[in-house]
C-alpha cells in the first residue's frame, strides 16, 4: 500500500524502522525528511563507519546495491543502505534491473534498512516493480503541495517544530516566499533557533528574522492592487527597483497571476457563502472580504485583461520581445496596465 510522508515520518520517530524504503515522487522535501531522519537516527553514530553506506544512483548499479544491501553488520543490530537521486540508477525501470529488486523484495535481509531516494519523477505504477514495492515496501509517492494548500502546510509545519501560527501569517509567509518547501523550512529554521520555548509566530517576527518586509512584499503589492491603493503599489515597486536581486520579477508574476485568477473565480461563484468561496478559490476566509471587494473594482472582463498583460509580461521577463527593458521597468508597466 502507498504511504502517507507523515505517517512514516511517526513511525521512524517511534523507532519502527523497516527493512525497504521506495520515497518517490514530484516533492523532495518530504523524500528528503524520511531518508535524513533514517541516515541521522536508524543506528548509533559509532556504528555509522562500518554499518551506513550512502551512495548516488548515477555512481552505482543495481548489483552493487544489492550486494551492499545484502551484507551482515558488524558488531551492530542493523545497517542502513541508502541510495539518493535513484532516478539516476542505470537502467533502472528495465526488466533485467527491475528483476534484480523484485527478487531481493521477496526476501529482504531483515538487518538491513534499504532506502531509495527516488525525486522528482515515479516508477511506471503498471510495471511489476512497482506493484511488488506497494506490497512489500514503505512505498512513498510525493507529490507538491497546492498552491492554496500552503498555508494549512505551514501552520501544520510550524506545529511540529512546537510553535504556533495563524492563517493569515502563514499565508504571508506562502505568498512572500513561494511554494519551495526546502526555502519554507529553512527560512522557518533560521527564525526558531531565536526562541527558547513554543511561540506565536507573527509578522514581525517574519520581519525580523527572516527579512520579509511587512510593508513592502508581493502579498501586500497584490493587495494593494486589489484595493485600487495606486499610492502603495507605487511604493512597493519602488521598493523592489531599489532591491532587484532580493525581488526575483518571475516568481512575484506568478503571485499576481494567481490573485487574478482567484477574483475571477470570485465572479463566477458570488453567490457562495464565504467559507464555501474560501475554498473555491484555494485561500484562507480571512482573505474573502479582500478578495471581494477586488472583484468589485475589478469587472471580469478587466480580470481577463489583466491575466493577459501578466502572461505578456512573463514572457518578455524571459526575454521574448523585451528589448532592453529591465525587470522592474516591465513590473511597473504592468502593475500601470493593471490598475489604470
Amino acid at each position: 500500500m502507498a504511504y502517507k510522508a507523515e505517517d512514516v515520518l511517526k513511525e521512524l520517530k517511534s523507532g519502527k524502522f523497516a527493512p525497504i524504503y521506495f520515497l518517490q515522487g514530484e516533492e523532495p522535501f518530504f523524500i528528503d525528511q524520511i531518508s535524513d531522519f533514517i541516515e541521522k537516527n536508524a543506528i548509533q553514530e559509532h556504528e555509522k563507519g562500518f554499518n551506513q553506506m550512502v551512495m548516488y544512483g548515477k555512481d552505482v548499479t543495481m548489483p552493487v546495491i544489492l550486494s551492499n544491501a545484502k551484507r551482515f553488520p558488524m558488531m551492530a543490530e542493523r545497517q542502513v543502505v541508502i541510495v539518493k537521486e535513484a532516478q539516476n540508477i542505470p537502467n533502472l525501470g528495465k526488466e533485467d534491473v527491475d528483476n534484480l529488486l523484485i527478487s531481493y523484495l521477496q526476501n529482504p535481509l531483515p538487518s538491513t534498512i534499504l532506502v531509495f531516494a527516488h525525486k522528482y519523477k515515479s516508477l511506471d505504477g503498471r510495471k511489476p516493480l512497482s506493484k511488488e514495492l506497494d506490497k512489500k515496501a514503505i512505498f512513498v509517492k510525493t507529490e507538491k503541495v497546492k498552491d492554496y494548500n500552503l498555508p494549512a502546510w505551514i501552520e501544520g509545519y510550524i506545529k511540529t517544530q512546537g510553535h504556533q501560527m495563524d492563517g493569515p501569517t502563514a499565508s504571508f509567509l506562502a505568498e512572500s516566499i513561494g511554494n519551495n518547501l526546502e526555502v519554507i523550512a529553512n527560512e522557518v529554521g533560521k527564525m526558531l533557533i531565536n526562541f527558547t520555548g513554543p511561540t506565536q509566530i507573527t509578522k514581525e517576527h517574519i520581519q525580523k528574522y527572516i527579512g520579509i518586509n511587512k510593508e513592502y512584499n508581493t502579498f501586500e503589492l497584490t493587495k494593494a492592487m486589489g484595493f485600487k491603493d495606486v499610492e502603495k503599489a507605487n511604493k512597493i515597486i519602488h521598493y523592489f527597483a531599489q532591491n532587484p536581486k532580493s525581488h526575483p520579477i518571475i516568481p512575484m508574476l506568478t503571485v499576481i497571476f494567481n490573485y487574478f485568477s482567484k477574483i475571477s473565480l470570485v465572479h463566477y461563484n458570488k453567490t457562495a457563502g464565504d467559507n464555501e468561496l474560501a475554498k473555491m478559490i484555494g485561500a484562507h476566509p480571512y482573505f474573502v472580504k479582500e478578495y471581494r471587494i477586488a472583484s468589485k473594482n475589478y469587472q471580469l472582463g478587466k480580470v481577463i485583461d489583466c491575466l493577459s498583460y501578466i502572461r505578456e509580461a512573463d514572457l518578455r521577463s524571459k526575454g521574448v520581445n523585451a528589448g532592453s527593458i529591465t525587470e522592474a521597468e516591465i513590473l511597473r508597466e504592468l502593475v500601470f496596465k493593471i490598475m489604470h
